[in-house]
């Protein structure tokens, strides 16, 4: 944060700059020196350690897919930061979200749509079926997979997929889900000695 107060010679200087970077990654490249905040190891360095310090970094290293990668492993937020054509590289999305599920959320709208995808971020959280586009959260198989990685999904399925079998599967997992069914499935005998269970 000193980095901010020091003369704009200081700012300039790479072992100085890396030094700050190595003590407050998002501060220090933020008040680094423009030339700086393109060099690659100086970012590298600081999105190891905070990774939506990718934000100030120059928009060249914001499409390089190691940079990024290096952030999102850090902190799937850093998605956010990243060149919109990596949001929109199926390829890098999908290695992101395997990587990160929270990732999904910062992933191109047309990508929310790609059930592979979904599928991935899903298989290590059933929460990110919130990110879905609509239309998948209309899909059985992929409700149900959610559902049974995390029972609180259930709250993001579509109202039509909240049936006995998916809210036995939801509570199974966590009878907090319960929360999420309609009146008439909470008064399910079954359901309810499940839920108590």
């Amino acid at each position: 944060y000193a980095l901010g107060h020091a003369d704009k010679s200081l700012k300039k200087d790479k072992e100085i700059v890396m030094a700050a970077v190595k003590q407050d990654s998002h501060w220090a490249l933020q008040y680094a020196d423009d030339s700086l905040k393109k060099d690659r190891e100086i970012v590298m360095t600081a999105v190891k350690l905070f990774g939506p310090g990718l934000q100030h970094a120059d928009e060249s290293l914001k499409k390089d897919k190691e940079i990024v990668m290096a952030a999102i492993k850090q902190d799937s937020y850093a998605l956010e930061h990243a060149d919109e054509s990596l949001r929109k590289d199926r390829e890098f999305v999908m290695a992101t979200v395997k990587e990160n599920w929270q990732a999904l959320g910062y992933a191109d709208d047309f990508l929310l749509k790609d059930r592979e995808i979904v599928m991935a971020a899903i298989k290590q959280d059933g929460r990110a079926l919130g990110y879905a586009d609509v239309s998948l959260r209309k899909d059985k198989e992929i409700v149900l997979a959610a559902v049974k990685r995390n029972g609180l999904a259930l709250q993001f399925a579509d109202e039509s997929l909240k049936d006995k079998e998916i809210v036995m599967a939801a509570i199974k997992q966590d009878s907090d889900a319960l929360e999420y069914v309609s009146e008439e499935l909470q008064n399910d005998p079954e359901i309810k000695k499940l839920a108590k269970g």
